[in-house]
């Protein structure tokens, strides 16, 4: 009874509970030109946050199948799984952190396939906000365009997590943030993906502050 209410009865409570959530929540776009170019992208691309800011996000670019999601194998990746396909993604089950290169062929065969892949910049365990290597070097693996995006708001609960994850008060305003593409071509080095890693976080923490103080 357990299994069966974890599997089928809690994702339909929580989809329902955090769509009536976002529902009130109202969205103000700070770069709708980036959002334009994207949408305008006929081809595959790699969309990218940081993990704290996916709240919102999540709610945003909903009733996307063509938009991947990289989800953990474990119980708690079993939740969040039939949650994003209720929401209307599509979803791949690995993890960046464990068997790291099956996930990342996966991703890889996706976007070859013309699909687009969102993914979390600081990774699943952090740390917090410290932009990874792995979409810089998927970007260049593809030589496909990597977008950072974010989310913010004025009024806000702070959950005493890892990531120190965002929660949006009910009624309050989101201001949802786009920023330039990243490029690198397939056969950089290494300097040059760790300089495309930091003009990914750089860009990322503008994005942030842009947001949070709009």
């Amino acid at each position: 009874m357990k299994k069966f209410f974890f599997n089928y009865v809690l994702p339909y409570i929580l989809y329902v509970l955090f769509y009536l959530w976002c529902a009130t929540l109202r969205m103000k776009n700070l770069n709708s030109e980036a959002e334009d170019r994207i949408k305008n992208l006929t081809g595959p691309y790699i969309l990218t946050l940081w993990h704290c800011r996916i709240f919102y996000l999540f709610y945003y670019l909903r009733n996307r199948p063509d938009y991947f999601l990289l989800i953990s194998p474990s119980v708690d990746g079993d939740l969040l799984a039939k949650l994003a396909r209720l929401m209307g993604y599509s979803v791949i089950r690995g993890s960046t952190f464990k068997n790291a290169v099956p996930a990342a062929r996966s991703l890889i065969r996706v976007l070859r396939d013309g699909q687009r892949i969102i993914i979390i910049a600081d990774g699943s365990r952090g740390p917090r906000c410290i932009a990874q290597s792995g979409s810089v070097q998927l970007a260049g693996i593809t030589r496909l365009p990597l977008f950072p995006m974010t989310f913010g708001s004025n009024n806000k609960i702070i959950l005493n997590t890892w990531d120190r994850f965002i929660l949006p008060l009910p009624f309050t305003r989101c201001n949802i943030n786009f920023g330039s593409p990243i490029y690198l071509t397939s056969r950089s080095s290494e300097e040059q993906v760790e300089e495309k890693r930091v003009e990914l976080e750089s860009s990322l923490k503008q994005l942030d502050t842009e947001s949070e103080t709009a």
